[in-house]
């Protein structure tokens, strides 16, 4: 088990820094002293160093092949990642009190819910399609159990937020809430729920997605040290 220490490693920093500060008392503390804002900044930039360990980690880990690669598997993640940064410029810090990374402060309006609208959990779907994304051309064993967990953790978190967010709002509230939304991407605007007014999208928020996405395409081969594009 020597050459996969350092990716054992990274796993258990990054679960430990993420389970630790989620707990109610420990949260609490933090947003004590360094308020909501401060928090959220402090634990999205320890979150992303971390991150970026852990995937360096995986990339040392001992090669175990469970797939070949082939090149035109790199389209997954060229595909999906435009979509995952817009669902995340958007979702973080936005006006929901149905999911994870939304603004507690601001006003959600059911009947114009916003990327709410698009779906209901937009930042465990960025996540969610940046892991699962990755998997088809990481054909590896390190990596396999790297962004599978990921996919399956962003998953498995929807189910159970809606689950926690129903139980604590009360099914007639949350279900009035939720009218105009979905779990899957899309589907209340598929459905005519949801007809999105064009005129409140954030032009600024959008710009944000897109440059998110191309400084993820262009630090790419000096982060990871591969080339992304097919």
């Amino acid at each position: 088990m020597t050459g996969w220490t350092e990716f054992i490693a990274a796993f258990t920093v990054f679960l430990l820094s993420h389970a630790i500060p989620a707990r109610p008392a420990v949260r609490a503390k933090l947003v004590g002293a360094l308020g909501e804002g401060g928090f959220l900044a402090a634990y999205s930039i320890e979150s992303l160093i971390v991150l970026t360990w852990l995937i360096i980690a995986a990339g040392r880990a001992p090669f175990v092949e469970l797939w070949p690669f082939e090149r035109w598997q790199m389209w997954a993640p060229n595909l999906a990642l435009p979509l995952a940064c817009q669902l995340a410029a958007f979702g973080v810090g936005a006006a929901n009190p149905l999911s994870f990374g939304g603004d507690p402060r601001k006003r959600f309006d059911p009947e114009h819910p916003g990327i709410v609208g698009v779906v209901r959990h937009p930042l465990l779907w960025a996540i969610g399609l940046w892991a699962a994304a990755h998997v088809v051309p990481n054909g590896d064993l390190a990596h396999g159990v790297l962004f599978g967990f990921f996919a399956l953790i962003a998953l498995a978190g929807m189910a159970i937020i809606d689950r926690r967010r129903r139980r604590q709002l009360g099914v007639e509230i949350w279900a009035r809430l939720a009218a105009r939304t979905s779990f899957w991407p899309f589907a209340a605007l598929i459905t005519g729920r949801f007809r999105p007014d064009l005129r409140r999208i954030s032009l600024l928020r959008f710009g944000l997605g897109l440059a998110a996405w191309l400084s993820l395409l262009l630090l790419h081969p000096y982060v990871i040290g591969v080339s992304p594009l097919p």
